[in-house]
């Protein structure tokens, strides 16, 4: 029997070559013809183009993928894989669960766990960052491998656009190379802005720099309200910094404001400072290294303040990488009538204005700036491309997690965007307040932990949004999105059973609504 799928084993595995080799024969007159030397050339090696990349390769195609990281302002650079692996989800998610190991640490003393001075407990920056960049550099290892592997050619090359079938690559040695290519996916994501005030550039961060700062970062000042200064925020507040959030305007824009306003509340009660409606004026470097920073607020308490803080960390936006592309040369035009720095694409091909030239992930206009999405994206892009494939993106109801201490996952509509679409009588609004058992042992504030379905009034209730705050949300929202995807109702979601005690079991109690005006909070875990 053993013999029988082995033998099975090793024909699919040759059906699977022969078909490999037929495209390529197929591809290669192609080429010559019209004088291509490639099928596709990606400009950008982060999640989404890699994924396009490799699936274009093992379609046929032969490609390449040009990446060229420009260092950031104070210097820092990296390696292979985009903002997810470099800077951005990889290394963010490890120094959150630094933040938390933290926590864990002082509650597991009433769990029976001793330690000889619990005072002494005290983290290291440099163990951190140290262990945060071996596991980066691994992978960034790993991806080149991989291209190697899959035939990707792997050129570390800034590219820009000669004309819409030529790509330049320039070298590190500031030597050009000329790719001539059918296709093009321009992938080149983003990078933080910094704001146009003296000193922003010259003496402060953005989360490219972070996660390997070589100092402890001290007393911080995280300028920005976004979900990346407040997962910043959280994590160095949760390994024993000082921190403080300036605030222009509102938290977590584009968010659930009900849910952004409870995050906010829950990390002032962990220690975090906020200055509101407040913006920085000037950052002036003292005699001692540390940084003065002028700011100014509006409102009931306007005027101008001042303050010291040993690193000012701007998380107020990201720009997208199109500037040094050439654009014009190809033909390919930004979007809003050419005053964007993103693009727009159509949504059946991802297709800029220019035949031949795709683009995918950040680099998009008004498209979810998440890596599952620009991965998706992109392999999806290389199957309409090389594989006859007739698929779409579907950009609806893509779920997130925003890591702040306590963590809020979220997939479909907000409450705000179901009343704007479906009509304030509408739509019901479900709510719950609960108790997580982890928070018993010791005694946990629960007072922001919370979740809340956002539903059509009619019928079975379809649901349009759920919203989830408290421990573990990234796992929690994971599943009840691709219900969400399926078309949950309320019914269905009363209907089901859940794994007790956990937290996610609390989508299926719900049974209070905002409209009803009765308190959402339970007796107990078991109410």
């Amino acid at each position: 029997m053993a013999a029988i799928v082995l033998t099975r084993a090793r024909n699919l595995a040759h059906l699977a070559y022969g078909l490999r080799y037929i495209r390529t024969q197929v591809a290669s007159p192609l080429l010559s013809k019209e004088n291509y030397d490639y099928d596709l050339v990606v400009i950008g090696g982060g999640s989404g183009g890699l994924a396009c990349a490799k699936q274009a390769v093992q379609l046929g195609a032969k490609v390449a993928v040009l990446d060229f990281v420009k260092p950031s302002p104070q210097g820092t650079r990296w390696g292979l894989g985009g903002t997810c692996v470099n800077v951005g989800c990889i290394p963010k998610k490890l120094m959150h669960q630094a933040s938390l190991l933290g926590e864990a640490i002082h509650d597991s003393q009433p769990y029976g766990w001793q330690f000889a001075d619990p005072a002494s407990v005290r983290h290291d920056w440099a163990t951190l960052t140290e262990s945060v960049q071996n596991h980066i550099k691994s992978v960034n290892w790993v991806t080149r491998v991989d291209l190697r592997d899959q035939k990707v050619e792997y050129i570390n090359g800034l590219g820009y656009f000669r004309d819409a079938h030529t790509v330049v690559a320039r070298m590190k040695n500031d030597t050009e190379r000329e790719l001539r290519t059918k296709h093009v996916v321009i992938a080149v994501g983003g990078r933080p802005r910094y704001p146009d005030i003296p000193g922003a550039v010259e003496h402060c961060i953005t989360s490219d720099d972070i996660f390997s700062l070589p100092r402890a970062p001290g007393k911080t000042l995280l300028v920005g309200a976004g979900y990346i200064g407040l997962e910043c925020a959280g994590f160095l507040k949760g390994l024993g910094y000082d921190v403080t959030v300036m605030v222009r305007s509102i938290l977590l824009r584009g968010f659930d404001q009900q849910m952004a306003t409870m995050i906010g509340d829950s990390m002032v009660e962990k220690g975090i400072r906020f200055h509101h409606k407040t913006r920085p004026l000037a950052v002036e470097k003292q005699a001692d290294g540390r940084l003065l920073v002028r700011y100014e607020t509006d409102g009931a308490e306007s005027g101008t303040a001042e303050d010291t803080f040993d690193t000012v960390l701007f998380a107020i936006g990201r720009q997208a990488e199109t500037g040094s592309l050439q654009l014009d040369k190809a033909g390919v035009v930004t979007a809003d009538g050419g005053k964007s720095d993103k693009l727009d694409v159509d949504d059946e091909s991802h297709r800029t204005n220019v035949e031949n030239v795709y683009a995918v992930g950040d680099v998009l206009y008004r498209k979810p700036e998440l890596t599952p999405v620009a991965i998706h994206a992109g392999r999806i892009i290389a199957r309409r491309l090389f594989g006859g494939s007739s698929e779409t993106m579907d950009y609806r109801d893509v779920a997130t997690t925003v890591f702040t201490p306590l963590e809020y996952g979220c997939v479909g509509l907000s409450e705000e965007a179901a009343e704007a679409a479906h009509g304030k009588d509408n739509i019901e609004v479900y709510h719950a307040y609960y108790k997580p058992t982890e928070f018993f042992v010791p005694q946990r504030s629960v007072r922001y932990c919370y979740l809340k379905t956002v539903a059509l009034r009619e019928g079975d209730q379809r649901v349009l949004g759920l919203h989830f705050l408290g421990p573990a949300a990234g796992e929690v929202i994971q599943g009840f999105a691709a219900a969400l995807k399926c078309g949950l109702t309320m019914k269905v979601l009363r209907n089901t059973v859940g794994i007790h005690p956990t937290v996610a079991e609390e989508f299926t109690r719900l049974a209070i609504t905002k409209s009803s005006g009765l308190d959402p909070t339970p007796a107990t875990c078991c109410s």
